[in-house]
């Protein structure tokens, strides 16, 4: 039972307030039972101070309103969560479109009826020690020094809105040299190891706040020179910053200030948000057993822009999305444009996480049918086009050009001349990656490490490519690991192919940054890799790499260098996400069964489907019926 209320005016777009209590799987209904109780006492004292107005750039104001009539059978608790419509699929789509109503309208207060509550009795020995616990993880160990440290100053970067928790800064560097920048703005990718280190500590509330905030801006305008994007975006980052009230300089309120990539360097807007932000929504519910929060109308709805936004039919043919350079962590120019794997593991991911959570009613099974059928596509294209091992770069070695058939093997025009000097020498025999692009006439050959890994993850990789990956990272350690851990590209570009490609930027110099650097982050997403691989060996080797320096260099963004050796020439220090990967990383080494519900397992009947059996036409015949490697294996 989760209790939600909205704040009141008259102005503006519509801004939600939630109230919530939270439970564990063992005391749950104990804990609703309180919290429910606890909210009708306290509501009226505490409204005006738990539920300020949200406002970006000026005040706006909100009123709560009753939910769409229509709602497939959910739950009251749900009726009361937005005001959202669910509008019918057209003839011409395969989904649901979905708008947000009543954007400049304002509507009736809520009103909550009160709500019989079972008192609870006194709970027993072990739900006392599960209630103060938080949630049912394994015993407390004695923390090291470092992990303390990595605690303090994980504590230290929270930002708190209106006087609760809803994200932690990118880096929180104290010293009086650090321009601040963007660094002082929460960021929803940085935010992730964060999350999942204080949900693996048992601390709920700020995940759930920065999962329900985020959410809220999901609907402000954003343009560049006055262009929108899509309906959906999720913002690359927010800050809270004091605004004056009506205009004086002696009263002054918080407010959320979201940045959707307009004031971002290249103006680039996120792809990645809102797939991380679909991607954590569901360890929340897996870590804390809260799934009410997925199944209100507002996060249904939110998740559905989402999807609608990245499954909106465009000019391109390929089921992997296509994105420019700078949509994702790698957020400078360096070649990634077009349909980089990054962005593919995260959208796989997210189907896959969306599919789980999504309320299936009604107005909901076309856009599932429409998941299953992109999943199908997109990890067969991935498995068989995007994989390269030694059997497969002979291949291409070999391959024919200029071919136009349906049977061709060399279906995006591959010219042999592409493959690279340096991967002829450096792929190994035991092993294999995927390849960081592809794109008709173009291989990007690079191994790129959060492709890869959550690749591995979200089980876009079969189980056989996914030990290939993990193979190729051990016999190539030297490469990708090295004296930090991991290279986020390997090789780094350089010479006339750096000038040509970066623009000769001067943060991406060879070996730094984004361009080959060495990003202590990936450590925790490299853990879960090897964890659900069997290998923890590999992860707690990685760890003990990071051990060595991270706190001794004071914890910064990146390092430099081939082998990792020399901190980041622009490097942050005290980086968030540096901290919170370590110790999200040291927690799963810990209790490696946490590991296996923020995984994607094998699924063979999607696997086994294929969306082009749906079309009868005779002429089009489905590639993966001409394959010739396994791709279910």
């Amino acid at each position: 039972m989760t209790m939600m209320m909205m704040s009141a005016t008259t102005s503006m777009k519509p801004c939600c307030r939630i109230l919530f209590g939270s439970g564990t799987p063992a005391v749950r209904r104990r804990r609703v039972a309180a919290a429910a109780v606890g909210y009708i006492r306290r509501f009226d004292a505490s409204y005006s101070r738990r539920f300020p107005r949200i406002v970006r750039r000026m005040p706006c104001h909100c009123r709560a309103s009753a939910a769409a009539g229509a709602d497939g059978g959910v739950s009251i608790a749900r009726r009361h969560s937005t005001s959202v419509e669910i509008v019918g699929a057209g003839e011409s789509k395969g989904f649901e479109r979905i708008y947000v109503q009543g954007l400049a309208a304002a509507v009736k207060p809520l009103v909550v009826d009160p709500i019989p509550v079972e008192v609870p009795g006194p709970p027993s020995p072990e739900e006392a020690v599960e209630e103060e616990r938080g949630v049912p993880i394994a015993a407390e160990k004695e923390l090291s020094e470092m992990e303390k440290e990595a605690w303090r100053l994980l504590r230290e970067a929270v930002v708190n809105y209106c006087g609760n928790p809803v994200g932690t800064v990118a880096a929180n560097d104290p010293s009086e040299n650090a321009s601040p920048l963007n660094y002082d703005q929460v960021f929803i990718r940085d935010f992730v190891p964060s999350a999942l280190a204080f949900l693996l500590k048992g601390e709920f509330e700020i995940v759930r706040n920065f999962l329900l905030h985020t959410l809220q801006l999901q609907s402000w305008e954003k343009t560049v020179d006055c262009y929108s994007p899509g309906q959906g975006l999720m913002p690359a980052s927010f800050k809270v910053r004091l605004v004056p009230l009506d205009g004086g300089n002696e009263a002054f309120e918080e407010v959320l200030d979201p940045d959707f990539g307009e004031a971002a360097i290249g103006r680039v807007a996120p792809v990645d948000s809102g797939l991380w932000w679909i991607i954590l929504l569901r360890a929340y519910g897996k870590i804390t057993g809260d799934y009410a929060l997925q199944e209100r109308v507002d996060v249904q709805t939110g998740i559905k822009l989402i999807l609608n936004l990245c499954l909106s039919d465009g000019f391109d043919m390929f089921p992997s999305l296509l994105v420019t350079d700078g949509s994702c962590m790698i957020d400078r120019r360096m070649g990634i444009h077009g349909h980089p794997l990054e962005i593919q593991a995260l959208f796989y991911s997210a189907l896959r996480c969306s599919r789980e959570m999504i309320t299936v009613n009604d107005g909901s099974k076309n856009l599932v049918r429409v998941i299953n059928n992109r999943l199908s596509a997109l990890s067969f294209h991935i498995r068989e086009y995007y994989w390269v091992d030694m059997k497969k770069i002979n291949e291409i070695y070999r391959y024919k050009t200029e071919e136009y058939s349906q049977d061709a093997i060399n279906k995006f025009n591959i010219y042999p001349d592409q493959i690279p000097s340096w991967l002829v020498d450096w792929i190994p025999d035991r092993g294999g990656y995927l390849i960081g692009n592809l794109q008709p006439a173009h291989m990007d050959f690079r191994f790129f490490s959060l492709g890869n890994l959550w690749a591995i993850v979200s089980s876009l990789t079969t189980p056989k490519q996914a030990e290939g990956i993990l193979n190729l990272i051990e016999e190539k350690w030297d490469s990708i690991v090295a004296n930090m851990p991991l290279k986020i590209c390997y090789p780094a570009l350089e010479y006339d192919e750096w000038r040509i490609i970066t623009g000769s930027d001067p943060k991406n110099t060879p070996w730094s940054y984004h361009n080959g650097g060495s990003w202590p982050t990936l450590l925790w997403q490299f853990t879960l890799a090897c964890i659900k691989m069997g290998r923890p060996d590999l992860a707690r080797k990685a760890v003990e790499v990071a051990e060595k320096r991270l706190s001794k260099d004071k914890w910064p963004e990146y390092y430099d260098t081939q082998t990792g050796r020399f901190i980041g020439k622009q490097a942050r220090l005290y980086q968030t996400w540096t901290i919170a990967g370590f110790l999200t990383s040291k927690m799963l080494l810990e209790n490696p069964e946490m590991a296996s519900i923020l995984t994607c397992d094998e699924d063979l009947e999607l696997l086994e489907g294929c969306a082009c059996l749906l079309n009868k036409s005779a002429r089009v015949k489905c590639s993966r019926y001409a394959a010739k490697s396994q791709v279910l294996i």
